[in-house]
């Protein structure tokens, strides 16, 4: 009868020789009164293989999480990646319009270059504002850049400041120039352009009788420009014949036309 029941001190053994990551519950029941010492061993040994099982499931468990885990972040890294600090631009809206004029973004920094006299564009319509300048002045046109790209700052006082000089109301103040955030001049493909032998006629409806203006007419569309606010144009703002715009890749035509849902 000694064999019917374990003593305190194999209890004891049994107990510290189990591996640790068994769950407490299968450690209780080793506590319990085991009858036959044949039927102890079976147990132990029925344990030792659960805890082998169990540490090779925790493994393929543990593996399979990190696979997820990694795959979860590639998937968010391409969903949502970190732009460099002079990549990122202050979007708006696609279609939205405010006083008549369309949501443009501003365009990141890295892609703009200096043309002339300071004034920026987009490095694609830069190149082609430089061919098109080159081919004006063999026929014996000099065009000048007035304007380029503008920052939402620069617009803002260009509406607000120049608004309340002339003590224009909103919708006034909106025919000559745009809102902050709504200007051409943002994305960098928007130029006002003028005639170097008749500054007179430069930012007014009278630079349409230049002969920079007539060039332009005749040949800006072979460099990928085309004039932005023609007379009557459906968005209400005013004819600006010196104002005009590079359409001259996708990323360009995008900006314009699908804001417009075209």
């Amino acid at each position: 009868m000694q064999n019917s029941k374990p003593s305190e001190k194999v209890i004891r053994m049994s107990s510290s020789s189990l591996p640790d990551d068994i769950p407490m519950a299968q450690r209780q029941v080793q506590a319990n009164p085991i009858r036959p010492s044949s039927n102890r061993r079976l147990i132990y040994g029925g344990l030792a293989a659960i805890a082998l099982v169990a540490l090779a499931a925790g493994g393929v468990v543990s593996w399979q999480v990190r696979q997820l885990s990694q795959a979860d972040d590639s998937a968010i890294a391409a969903a949502d990646p970190v732009p460099n600090s002079d990549e990122v631009v202050r979007a708006a809206p696609k279609g939205e319009t405010l006083l008549n004029h369309y949501a443009y973004a501003e365009a990141p920094t890295s892609e703009l270059e200096v043309v002339e006299s300071g004034i920026k564009l987009r490095q694609s319509a830069a190149r082609a504002y430089r061919d098109m300048v080159a081919a004006a002045r063999q026929s014996g046109v000099e065009l000048v850049l007035i304007s380029g790209f503008r920052s939402l700052s620069d617009q803002e006082y260009l509406y607000f400041n120049i608004k309340a000089e002339r003590n224009q109301n909103a919708q006034e103040r909106a025919k000559v120039s745009a809102p902050p955030g709504y200007s051409e001049h943002h994305t960098g493909y928007a130029i006002d352009v003028g005639d170097a032998h008749m500054p007179a006629a430069n930012l007014r409806e009278d630079f349409e009788k230049t002969p920079a203006f007539r060039w332009l007419k005749a040949n800006a569309a072979r460099y990928s420009f085309e004039l932005s606010f023609p007379r009557n144009n459906t968005q209400g703002v005013s004819y600006e014949p010196w104002h005009w715009r590079y359409v001259g890749d996708i990323d360009s035509l995008k900006t314009f036309y699908k804001a417009r849902g075209k």
